[in-house]
């Protein structure tokens, strides 16, 4: 099995930062892309940042420039630097990967974490 820890949400007042992590731990051979998305109340989740595994980025608009998504390969593990932060920004945000458990059947499954709540106040 697969799991996805994040941790680094939080209540922020507009303008300020946070930075959050997720490391995947379990059987993987290989993680291939890593990223973010976020949940706001009633709406859907959306995506926020991915990252490949030789760290190209790819940003929705709304947070480019704000935002910066970046991996420790070493240690399973991605990360996203918010700055600038807005009301808007208020979400749970939730971590995947794209794993490869075997070698020996190389299937990519997506694997989920719990999602962790950034609150930014106006």
């Amino acid at each position: 099995q697969v799991q996805l820890v994040e941790s680094g949400g939080g209540l922020v007042q507009t303008g300020g930062s946070l930075r959050l992590s997720c490391a995947a731990s379990g059987t993987i051979f290989r993680v291939n892309a890593m990223g973010w998305y976020r949940q706001a109340p009633g709406k859907t989740r959306d995506l926020v940042a991915t990252i490949t595994s030789g760290r190209n980025p790819n940003y929705a608009d709304s947070v480019k420039g704000r935002f910066t998504i970046s991996r420790d390969n070493a240690k399973n593990t991605v990360y996203l630097q918010m700055n600038s932060l807005k009301p808007e920004d208020t979400a749970v945000y939730y971590c995947y990967a794209e794993v490869v458990r075997s070698n020996i059947v190389p299937i990519p499954i997506n694997y989920w974490g719990q999602g962790t709540q950034v609150t930014v106040s106006s």
